[in-house]
This record gives C-alpha cells, structure tokens and sequence, in this order.
C-alpha cells in the first residue's frame, strides 16, 4: 500500500477493481495468475473470505490482506527474493503458455 493510501486508512488495494467481470470471477482470476507466478518458489495462494492465504509446501502460512502485500508476505515465508519482474521467471511463464 502507498503511503497516502495508508495516511487515509484505505484497506483497499487498486488491484481489487473487477473491471468487466463479476467480483467473484475478477477474484479468481487473479489467485490464478498469482499462482503461476509462486508455483516456482513453492508457495500456493487461496482466497479466504474478503483476504488470501499463502501457504507454502512445508506447511507454513500467512495471511495477506491485498495483492499489494503478497510479495513481501512471499519472501517472508519462502526465504527467498521474490520477483515478479525477473526475466528468466517471464521467460518460463512465457514457455510453459506457447510451448512450440
């Protein structure tokens, strides 16, 4: 969260808009595509009533608020950096969808 977002005690995240889909489906769609992107660092993220949870595969677990806290909650359980941007982590992402 920015920290004019917190000055005014905004719990919403900007990632939290549905746009065209239903809240439900919007929800969904974007635990998906998180996990594509943790299924490398071994974590797994789940909806839990209006937060997640992000488990690894020894058990631990955390609760997240918003997308915005999901990588910092990521390196915290996995010991490792977390992120999104890396190139060769794209570039996997990108193989595993096209995999000509």
């Amino acid at each position: 969260m920015c920290a004019l977002c917190g000055a005014f005690g905004i719990s919403e995240h900007w990632s939290d808009d549905a746009g065209e889909r239903s809240m439900g489906a919007a929800r969904q769609h974007r635990i998906a595509v998180a996990n594509r992107f943790l299924a490398p660092q071994g974590l797994t993220l789940a909806g839990w009533a209006d937060r997640f949870t992000l488990t690894s595969r020894t058990g631990g677990s955390l609760v997240v608020d918003n997308l915005g806290a999901l990588w910092p909650a990521a390196e915290t359980l996995s010991g490792r950096k977390c992120d999104p941007l890396d190139e060769s982590l794209l570039a996997s992402l990108e193989r595993e969808a096209d995999p000509r």
